[in-house]
This record gives C-alpha cells, structure tokens and sequence, in this order.
C-alpha cells in the first residue's frame, strides 16, 4: 500500500502543477503568478542575506534584558511545552476534527471497495499529508531570522511537531466516534499531567511575588523539569525541544525523544482504526455540505432567535440576512462560547497582573489588545466575506428583487463591517484598560482621547475596506475568490496581494480628506483643548468618510446593475 500512495502522491503532484501551468493562460493568472514570485524571490533574499550577516551586539541592551532574555530562552522548551499540552486539551474541548479523514471523492470510490484495510487508509492520508506539512516547515524555517544549520534544525523540528499534531487531531476525533470506555484513557491521562502540571506552577508562583518576566520564567521552567510535573509535561517538551537544541549531540537526541512521541501517536491512532468509518462519514457528509454552501447550496437551518420586520427599507433586510448566515454557519452557541471564554481570560488576566503587580504582563496584554484592534481593522475585511463576496453566487436571484441597486451594495456591506467594528471596540476597550502599565508617562486624558479616537476611527476603516472589497467584487468577479472559494498556489496568492495592496492604497486615498480635515480641528482647537481634541478630529474624520462610503454606493449601484450573470465564476 505504500507503494500505491507514493505513486498517487506523484501523479497527483504532477498533474496539479500541470493544472496551474495550464492556467497561466489566463492573464490573471499570469499577473497573479509573477507578482508571487516576486514576493517569494525579495523576500526569501531578504531572508538569505539576514542569515548570512554575522549577530551585532546592541549597544543599548543592559545586562539584566541579556540576563533576562537568556533565562526565558533557557526555559523556552518548558513554557512551549505547556503551550502545547494545553492546546491538546484544547482538542477534546473545541469541536474541531482532523482532515485527515477528509477523503477525495476520487479515494472514497477507488479505496473504500479496494481491498485494503482501514489502518492502511489512515497511512495512506498520513502519508499524503507530507507534501504540505514539508513545504510549512521549510517556509517557517526560511523565514527565520537564523542562518545555516539552524534553519535546517528548525524545519526539521516544526515537521516533526505538525506531523505530530495531525496524528494527535485524527485520534482525538476517532476516540469522539468510538463507544469503548478505553477510547477515553487519554483524555484522562491528560486531564492528570493538566492537574499536575497546574499544581507545580501554582506552587511555584505563589511562593513570592514575582519581580520581571525573566523570574516567571525560571519559576516556570523550574517546576516542571523535576518530580511528577516533569514526567508529565515530557512528551510535550519533547515535541519542541529539537527547536531549542544548542548543539548537534542535543538536537540528535531531542529528535530522537520526538520521534519516540510521534510513534506512540501514531500507535493510538491506528489503534482507534474500529471508528474510522464513521468518522470518515462524518468527514465526507461535512466536505459535501461545504461544497454545497460555496456553489450556493443550502445551509442547515439553525434557530437564531432573530426575527426581521415586515416594513421598512431594504439595508436591514441584507443585514439580518447576513447576520442569520454567520449564526446558521458558526453556530450561536459556538459564539456564545467564545464570547463568554475571552470575557472570562480578560477578566481572570487582569486579576492575576493587578494582584501580583505585574506592569510588564499588563503592559504586554496592552500591546496584544492593539494587535487585535490592528488586525480586525487591516485584515478582518479580508477575512470575514459575509457580503457581495458571497451573495454574487446568487446574482441571478438578487437581480430579480425589487430592491435599488445601491441598497444592495450597502446592506451586504453593512452585516460583517458592524460585525468587526464591535470586535474592534471590544480590543481598543481592552488596550485601553491596560494602557495605565503600558503608557504609565503618558497622561490619563491624553490615553483617554486617544481610546475615544480610535473607537471612533474604527468603523472608517472597516467600513472604507467593505466598500473597497465589494466594489472589487463587482467591478472585477474574476479576480476575487467568490464564497467559500480558497485557490490556491503561487498565482493565488500574487492575486490576494495585488488585490490587498489596491485595497489599502484606496482606503488610503478615502481616509485622506477625513484626515486632512481632522488634522484641521487639531490643528485649531489643541491649544484650546488640549489632548481631548482628538476626539472631535476622529468625528470630523469618520463623518467623512462615511459620507464618501454612501456617495460611493450609489455610484456602484448603475456598475452592479450592468453586471452579467456569466462574469461569476461558480468554482475554481
């Protein structure tokens, strides 16, 4: 059977890169698959040159940032191991299932009658799996600010953790489908090393207050390398200990401790093989009905609990729509589940930093808070596609509606844009909360005017971007993957780029009248007013642009109205 799936790896890989290349004839293509490789060549020279310039010594670095980043380093394997036992918890809680029972129609109607067993299946999908896992690892490994033998010892060791990973997933969502009472003895075992693991540390931090992050980290790093909290944390560490190896001997030997760690998962996953078929089942009835929700199909209905009015205009009516969409699809009790699990880690985080006094925890959860805000508000639009995106599936059945063009442009925008507008309020709140330990010199007015901005200034951006992206949509279909489209390659991605670049050069062009006349009302009304002028400059800015947004969907109403049914690509 082995060597069957090498020979189905093989054709397979050939004739997906003689597809690609056949569609370089495309001009889309061609442009998409240039500016790839573009993008890979400065960037993997970028890389190259990085790994070969020899490490500079900054002069502003103090004994005790040394003293303290060679402390967190050294108990690096131990905190990345915790990490990891904590995300393979994670697996048993989240209903997440491996794709590595997700077979092809292809291998469900050659394989399945084929006379091989169901263990051999599992091989044959582990197996097919290696392409990908290969080429994120050599990716990350590239990307690493490291040269030479450590980039090697990187792609090395992030293989062996994803390959691990995928094993330890496909178990877990086997052991959910079986009835054996056995099936559930590694859910124990981990519920012990949790248990165990979480006394050590308890006992560990609560022996003295704690004084910077590099004593959190010896503490940390201490408790679980001896007694039972050692035993019990040892195959998680194993796993990314060839990452922190200093030299050959330790990297051969941590590799070999990982290699032991990945045959004892592949032992229990092949030895829940009694569950395969039904979850494969499960597997291919979930791929179909995917398949269906990108072509347009139907979506299993779920009660919302949200009701439309019978009157009124037509925006409403898209965005309710769109709303009961993100419900039916994520479920209202998976959002509610997220919803109450960050409540509960913002507000068991901001008790442990206030209790032990923590100004650098506090101050990194600052810094995460606006990595949050800045990403919902740069990447969320390209990430939540409940708009035109979608629903240009349906062109043929929104063009029968008696609805003016413009008002379908703006309430398939208005759903997802309100939707990342209150994520992005919920991290600048956050920020905010813990601006105090990150910003202690800065005054609390000016923090304040300056949260009061950015909540203001927030749904400019997300809005600007929805307007940006569905009028791509409309103005080009073939160049914005429709539904639950995710092309891929080297072509896909030149396209995703060209597409985000224009998408930030024109919110840029939007933005810029808000922001000259907001600069205008700082400008006038800071001496007067002080820090809290930034408030009213964010108004004047945001009441711009929205009225840039409503003026821009008008003139997109006439392009939506002229464009074809036949411009819509149903797949690929």
């Amino acid at each position: 059977m082995i060597s069957a799936s090498l020979y189905i790896v093989v054709c397979s890989t050939k004739n997906r890169i003689r597809k690609r290349l056949a569609r370089l004839r495309e001009p889309r293509y061609l442009v998409g698959a240039i500016a790839g490789l573009a993008y890979f060549y400065f960037w993997f020279s970028t890389r190259a040159r990085a790994g070969r310039r020899p490490p500079t010594r900054r002069p502003s670095a103090s004994a005790a940032a040394e003293a303290t980043a060679a402390t967190i380093f050294a108990a690096a394997p131990s905190l990345v191991g915790i990490a990891v036992l904590l995300l393979a918890a994670v697996a048993w809680v989240l209903p997440f299932d491996s794709g590595l029972l997700e077979f092809s129609d292809a291998e469900t109607e050659v394989l399945f009658p084929a006379p091989v067993s169901r263990r051999q299946l599992l091989l044959h999908r582990l197996l097919r799996s290696q392409a990908g896992i290969l080429f994120g690892s050599i990716i990350i490994a590239i990307g690493s600010p490291v040269g030479g033998w450590k980039r090697f010892q990187i792609s090395i060791g992030m293989w062996l953790l994803f390959l691990t990973t995928r094993v330890y997933y496909t178990g877990v969502t086997l052991a959910r489908s079986r009835r054996s009472t056995t099936a559930w003895a590694p859910l124990a075992a981990l519920g012990a090393a949790i248990a165990m693991v979480g006394a050590a540390l308890v006992r560990a931090i609560a022996a003295r207050p704690l004084v910077d992050p590099g004593e959190l980290a010896a503490r940390v790093g201490g408790a679980v390398t001896h007694g039972a909290a050692a035993i019990a944390l040892w195959p998680f560490a194993a796993l990314v200990r060839p990452l922190f190896a200093d030299s050959a001997a330790a990297f051969a030997a941590a590799v070999s401790a990982g290699v032991v760690v990945l045959g004892v998962a592949v032992a229990w996953m092949l030895h829940g093989d009694d569950a395969f078929q039904d979850a494969a089942a499960r597997a291919a009835a979930r791929r179909v009905e995917r398949a269906q929700t990108s072509r347009g199909g139907a979506v299993r209905a779920r009660a919302t609990g949200l009701s439309l009015a019978l009157t009124g205009p037509p925006e409403p009516a898209f965005f309710w729509k769109n709303g009961v969409q993100t419900l039916r699809l994520t479920g209202l009790a998976a959002i509610r589940i997220v919803v109450a699990f960050l409540v509960i880690i913002v507000a068991v985080t901001s008790a442990v930093l206030n209790t032990m006094h923590l100004r650098g925890g506090a101050a990194a959860a600052c810094a995460v808070a606006i990595a949050v805000a800045g990403f919902t508000a740069v990447l969320g639009p390209q990430i939540v596609r409940t708009d035109m995106r979608s629903d240009l599936l349906h062109l043929d059945l929104l063009k029968t509606w008696p609805v003016r063009p413009a008002a379908v442009v703006r309430g398939e925008l208005a759903w997802p844009a309100t939707l990342l507008t209150v994520v992005g309020w919920a991290a600048i709140a956050c920020a905010a909360a813990f601006s105090p330990a990150a910003f202690p010199q800065v005054p609390a007015l000016t923090r304040a005017s300056l949260a009061g901005a950015a909540l203001l200034l927030m749904p400019a951006l997300v809005f600007a971007q929805y307007l940006v992206q569905n009028a791509a949509a409309i103005a080009f279909p073939g160049w914005v993957p429709l539904g639950n489209q995710r092309p891929r390659g080297v072509d896909a991605m030149g396209q995703r780029l060209i597409m985000l670049g224009a998408t930030l050069l024109t919110v840029t062009a939007l933005m810029l009248p808000g922001a000259v006349a907001g600069g205008a009302i700082w400008f006038a009304f800071q001496r007067w007013i002080g820090a809290a002028v930034f408030v009213p400059a964010a108004a004047v800015c945001t009441a711009i642009v929205m009225l840039e947004i409503a003026a821009a969907t008008e003139l997109l109403g006439p392009l939506f109205d002229r464009l074809d049914i036949l411009a819509v690509e149903r797949t690929e």
